[in-house]
């Protein structure tokens, strides 16, 4: 992005009181380096959409980023496809978010038809779409609204459509889990954060954040209707699945 961030420094100094994760100003001030340092493979992830488009999008139909943060997703795709190609429809339901996208999109994608709306994505009124990417969004909803989103989300696709469904998971087996949680809390002390800033955010986003299985991902697409799913990329306990509607 072509606009100013600052580096993550918000749980840097101890905490009386260690709030609930939410996607504030604050965050969105710092969202590009947080998500840099914190999320690993982001930008692997952010430069396969607009091949995966190229295969399987239907030339103009539209595509949704289902939290969509700053639009990186908009312009991972705005950078690999022509404008005409398709139409892009990014959902937050942070309006710093929100505003930050609408700018930032304004300014580096003039010929593209992006929009950028504020709501849930558990309310949202969809249109019928040829590709729909939620990266690191459905893991923020509470577990029980999961099922419902991911099957409104098959009801919008049509036929031929894909689903990105990027996620931090948790293994099945505790001592993996374990394992891989360890590795992740070593590449986020490599990327410069302290045991400090790594405790105190684990404590922010207890219950904010709950991951799931991949086989529990892969068993609630396949009760929406999605006839295949499979994993194209992990990095650690952050994965990538690509779901396909016939």
């Amino acid at each position: 992005m072509s606009d100013a961030s600052y580096r993550d420094a918000i749980f840097s100094t101890p905490l009386d009181r260690v709030a609930r994760f939410s996607f504030d100003e604050r965050v969105v001030a710092c969202f590009p380096d947080m998500i840099r340092r914190s999320v690993p493979g982001y930008g692997q992830i952010l430069g396969m959409l607009g091949l995966i488009a190229q295969r399987h999008l239907r030339h103009g139909a539209r595509v949704y980023d289902l939290g969509c943060s700053l639009g990186a997703g908009g312009l991972a795709l705005a950078g690999q496809l022509a404008p005409g190609a398709f139409r892009y429809t990014g959902v937050d339901l942070s309006p710093a978010m929100v505003s930050r996208a609408r700018e930032t999109l304004a300014a580096e994608c003039p010929d593209h038809a992006m929009e950028v709306l504020e709501g849930d994505i558990r309310q949202l009124e969809y249109q019928p779409a040829g590709m729909i990417v939620l990266n690191f969004t459905l893991q923020f909803l509470p577990p029980q609204d999961r099922e419902a989103v991911v099957a409104r989300l098959f009801a919008a696709l049509e036929p031929g459509g894909v689903l990105v469904l990027s996620e931090k998971i948790r293994a099945e087996d505790e001592q993996e889990n374990a394992w891989l949680v360890e590795r992740y809390h070593d590449f986020k002390r490599a990327n410069g954060y302290s045991d400090l800033e790594i405790s105190q955010k684990r404590t922010a986003l207890e219950n904010v954040l709950v991951p799931d299985t991949l086989e529990g991902h892969h068993a609630r697409l396949a009760r929406a209707g999605f006839t295949r799913s499979l994993v194209w990329f992990q990095y650690l306990n952050f994965a990538s699945l690509i779901a396909f509607k016939e």
